[in-house]
């Protein structure tokens, strides 16, 4: 009788494991987005003569986030350019990049000359310097 209980005992673990696993698992699409861009390799005599960013699938981002999404998608289009599903003698080789990241870097990925501009904005509102840029050496 205890053989069975030990049993029962080990497949109900098993089974929370498993569904424990497959809820972790899935709670990445809650708290990131996923980005499509498509990028083109050009090859020549088996060596790489450009790397073009074709476009980049964002209906939500806005010009500096669709900038710097493109540039990671060029250094992973980089960083695969010699792999051997990826390489040709001569043409060009289209691929999709996806990326993946959390809504909150997301986020993060601001204009940095629009962040100053909105620091003067506030600072005129205030009535208070911006001393961020002073040169007191």
């Amino acid at each position: 009788m205890s053989r069975k209980i030990l049993k029962h005992s080990y497949f109900c673990t098993v089974i929370i494991l498993f569904i424990a696993q497959i809820s972790i698992a899935q709670s990445y699409k809650k708290d990131s987005i996923q980005i499509k861009a498509y990028t083109e390799i050009t090859y020549n005599n088996n060596k790489v003569e450009s790397i073009k960013l074709k476009k980049v699938f964002c209906d939500y981002c806005s010009e500096f986030q669709l900038e710097s999404i493109g540039e990671e998608a060029l250094y992973r289009a980089n960083a695969e350019k010699y792999l051997p599903e990826n390489k040709l003698k001569k043409g060009k080789k289209r691929l999709a990049i996806y990326i993946r990241i959390s809504k909150v870097d997301f986020a993060a990925i601001k204009n940095p000359e629009l962040i100053e501009d909105q620091k003067l904005i506030k600072n005129k509102k205030t009535g208070q310097l911006n001393h961020s840029h002073t040169d007191d050496k």
